[in-house]
């Protein structure tokens, strides 16, 4: 039986490009995988014929042999030197297979770079973190802060290369420059890191004295860095391009900077609110009145308490808690009262006090009505 067109059998037409050849091939490889046509006995040798053709096609050098020669290019050893196809076998499709892999996730996996596949041997630089503690008061207003961080900078004698007196690296001659070498087993083609080059796809023969080839060197540097107003715990402030240097002259990494706010001794932050308790005599509790209380810009406020006011009742202050941190209305500051009970107190104080105590059994509501309670309760289990 004599072979298909290769053209026919991607369905392409004559002369496609290799854009249209990888992406005919890619369609048909999904269509016609034997794991996704379990029900059709023809799948597994369709799509062993697709990897054939798709084989020669992608491959210039083949592509021509083809076009001129037709399937005779490959016969009685013709194209042999060019690798021609070996009847659709396992190493057809290992190696086709390989190749839109490496097109399909090569660039996010790092394994491709430049033109051809080459690397270039240029890598960007790492990014950095820095862990910026600031008081809840710097976290409300904002503030210009400076800081030092110690990183990997551009060598300043070889100007990034790593190589020694204006030399250039040089491809690498064990993996040409891709940085990875492949090897068949079997079915599969394994692919490593080239041990000559360390994956950069360069060498260099004549390092530079001062950072001995790697093209950086560690550095101090101090950054201003604006930190806005509204920022809490957990924010994250990127400068872009001052993380680590790059390796071979590849673009710089990110500094991140991670913003932890201090407790503050007399708010509590729970999003844009503020949280103050503030302790009131029982007599202002008792009898109302007005009391003073801090707000976080450095500022006083006046409060009226409610007469017969309880521990734990809130009030709200609008618009004096924290700034939002992309703009809006501000959050507000609660006011939580906490009834203090005197301590040491003088006989006066306690004689006063008994006299009180008994005069005002009818002015305890919740007392009256827990104690009411309590007393019903223990009804219930005698009966």
């Amino acid at each position: 039986m004599s072979k298909r067109d290769y053209y026919d059998v991607l369905g392409i037409a004559k002369g496609a490009d290799a854009d249209a050849i990888k992406k005919a091939y890619r369609q048909k490889a999904k269509e016609l995988h034997p794991d996704r046509n379990a029900d059709n006995p023809k799948a597994e040798a369709q799509f062993k014929e697709a990897n054939e053709a798709y084989e020669v096609l992608k491959d210039a050098n083949k592509k021509a042999a083809y076009d001129r020669y037709g399937h005779a290019a490959f016969e009685n050893g013709m194209g042999s030197s060019a690798g021609g196809p070996r009847g659709g076998g396992q190493g057809d499709f290992a190696s086709a297979f390989s190749d839109v892999f490496d097109d399909l996730f090569g660039d996010f996996m790092g394994g491709r770079g430049g033109a051809g596949g080459r690397r270039s041997g240029a890598q960007r630089g790492s990014d950095l973190r820095y862990n910026l503690r600031i008081n809840l008061e710097d976290a409300f207003a904002g503030l210009q802060k400076t800081i030092t961080v110690t990183t990997a900078v551009s060598c300043g004698s070889c100007t990034g290369t790593g190589a020694e007196g204006g030399s250039e690296p040089q491809v690498c001659p064990t993996c040409n420059g891709m940085g990875k070498v492949r090897a068949q087993q079997g079915f599969f083609t394994v692919e490593r890191t080239c041990p000559t080059c360390s994956g950069m796809g360069q060498i260099i023969k004549d390092k530079c004295k001062v950072c001995h080839g790697a093209g950086r060197v560690e550095k101090e540097k101090s950054l201003s860095v604006n930190i806005p107003a509204g920022v809490e715990t957990g924010t994250r402030i990127r400068l872009s391009g001052e993380g680590e240097a790059g390796v071979r002259g590849g673009p710089a990494g990110d500094l991140y900077i991670f913003i932890e706010v201090n407790s503050h001794p007399l708010f509590e932050r729970e999003g844009l609110n503020l949280y103050c308790r503030v302790p009131v005599s029982i007599a202002t509790a008792a009898l109302g009145g007005e009391i003073e209380v801090p707000t976080i810009d450095g500022g006083r406020s006046r409060v009226k308490v409610p007469e017969g006011s309880q521990s734990g009742r809130q009030m709200r202050l609008r618009g004096k808690g924290m700034p939002a941190l992309r703009g809006g209305p501000s959050g507000d500051m609660m006011i939580e009262l906490t009834v203090e009970t005197p301590v040491k107190l003088t006989a006066r104080q306690r004689e006063i006090l008994r006299e009180f105590d008994k005069l005002s059994e009818e002015n305890n509501p919740q007392g009256s009505s827990f104690f009411a309670s309590v007393k019903s309760f223990w009804d219930s289990m005698k009966s």
